[in-house]
């Protein structure tokens, strides 16, 4: 999962602790973390570089606990995630943890990701640090509360659904702005690389203009002078293996998939959140 979203030109190394001890987290919500901080280092490494990610036992002293209020002194367990890119001054260390703080460029990312990351952690009665400079990449310490006492056998129950993180390129054709916005943030969220059109015309443009593969193709049903099943049909003879998923607020238009290459084609139906699209868009491209 992680090697498929950091891309190829990034190293992933792992140190993982084997007398690891034991914590009280969601285990989906912990994966969220990680999958967040690593899309957050990718993203620092855009020339390529290494993602190193650490686990250990620790005890943290009254000073340090301190620094992770309301975390108290005593034995923890650590995850590290350090990574070897651009790092950031003590500026924009001081927001990274608000809401919607970013320094990426206009529509490449949300300002959620590590606002998420310490919400969950906290959450989790932990703490969490970062290490910084420019130009010397960036390491966050996530430390969380040891448990060491035998765990009682529990009720076996479903694990939590894998996060639907990925790192495949969507053409997303929408003519609604507000829709087209959040469609377009809430995929970027999860790792996708997103080429965005207003139109059937300005798709065809940008899908000769793009150099790579383009993925899956997400498009409204009913949009002026081109439908979305128009432009799914002349496109996905140029990008074969290209997955098409309609969204539509009528349930009718459901039935555009008939006829089809269902394999190739879904529908979602509006309203959905942002984890349902990454789901749905993660579903379709793992078939």
């Amino acid at each position: 999962m992680l090697r498929r979203l950091i891309g190829e030109d990034i190293e992933l190394i792992t140190r993982m602790d084997p007398s690891l001890g034991r914590v009280k987290a969601d285990p989906g919500q912990l994966e969220q973390v990680i999958m967040n901080l690593a899309v957050n280092a990718r993203d620092a490494m855009p020339q390529g570089g290494k993602l190193t990610i650490e686990t250990g036992n620790v005890e943290a002293a009254e000073t340090a606990a301190r620094q992770l209020a309301p975390a108290q002194p005593g034995p923890y367990v650590t995850l590290v995630v350090r990574d070897t890119g651009c790092g950031m001054d003590a500026a924009t260390q001081a927001y990274i943890f608000e809401p919607f703080f970013t320094t990426k460029e206009e529509g490449k990312g949300t300002g959620l990701g590590l606002s998420t990351v310490y919400g969950i952690v906290k959450q989790s009665s932990g703490g969490i640090q970062v290490q910084s400079a420019l130009g010397r990449g960036t390491a966050f310490t996530i430390y969380l509360p040891r448990i060491d006492e035998a765990t009682t056998a529990a009720e076996p129950r479903k694990m939590p659904d894998r996060p639907p993180y990925g790192m495949e390129t969507v053409l997303l054709v929408e003519d609604e702005q507000g829709v087209r916005t959040l469609v377009r943030d809430g995929l970027r969220q999860y790792g996708y690389t997103v080429l965005e059109a207003r139109h059937g015309v300005e798709a065809f443009l940008i899908s000769n203009q793009h150099q790579g593969p383009i993925h899956m193709l997400v498009t409204d049903v009913v949009m002026p002078g081109m439908s979305g099943r128009d432009v799914a049909h002349q496109l996905m003879p140029l990008h074969p293996g290209m997955k098409v998923l309609y969204i539509s607020g009528y349930i009718d238009d459901a039935g555009l998939c008939r006829g089809t290459d269902q394999a190739r084609t879904g529908f979602l139906q509006k309203p959905f959140t942002p984890e349902a699209l990454a789901r749905k868009v993660r579903d379709m491209l793992d078939w």
